[in-house]
């Protein structure tokens, strides 16, 4: 799963970036509101972690020009206001959740968890294809209902390829959601 956080603040990026990559998500990072659009309209994003407080343009605006422009990725604002007029008119322009400012990494691997979850019409937390489950919370696979234990990469191909199903997903696509935005998607690697 593809991550971008937009967030001024460097250290509270820098912990969250680190916190869902031991989480085994994929994360990129924008300081600044024009850097977060520019990121989410080049990457594919499976969601966004959006912050209110930007210097440079604030968070309302990035959502509002993200809705203007048909871009249909889940958006989770992180905001340090708890002002509910704020966050009720974040949810109104098409925010898909939000969470306020302190929080810890598993509340927001959870929330995240959720907002896909809601977004891409699953129920069943479970990702079930053939003989194959994938369980993304628990980051545990299973064949014919043995577990099959996979490194931190491999569930991530695994899961992205099996939630993508029946469609066929090309390296490329693998390379744009399991890895960040500075690996070279020809690469021999995968």
């Amino acid at each position: 799963m593809r991550v971008l956080i937009i967030e001024d603040n460097k250290e509270l990026s820098y912990n969250m970036k680190v916190g869902l990559e031991n989480e085994g998500l994929v994360v990129d990072v924008a300081n600044n509101g024009f850097d977060g659009e520019e990121k989410a309209f080049i990457n594919e994003y499976d969601v966004i972690l959006l912050d209110l407080n930007l210097p440079d343009k604030d968070g309302i605006s990035i959502l509002e020009f993200f809705r203007s422009n048909k871009l249909d990725i889940p958006v989770i604002i992180v905001t340090a206001r708890d002002e509910v007029t704020e966050l009720a008119r974040g949810l109104d322009l098409g925010a898909d959740d939000y969470i306020v400012k302190p929080f810890q990494i598993i509340e927001l691997r959870a929330r995240i968890q959720a907002v896909i979850r809601r977004f891409y019409g699953r129920t069943n937390p479970n990702i079930e294809v053939g003989p194959l489950i994938i369980n993304p919370s628990s980051r545990k696979v299973y064949v014919y209902n043995e577990e099959v234990k996979l490194g931190t990469k491999e569930f991530d191909i695994a899961e992205y390829i099996a939630s993508r199903h029946p469609n066929i997903v090309s390296g490329i696509d693998i390379a744009e959601h399991v890895y960040d935005e500075y690996f070279d998607p020809l690469s021999s690697v995968l």
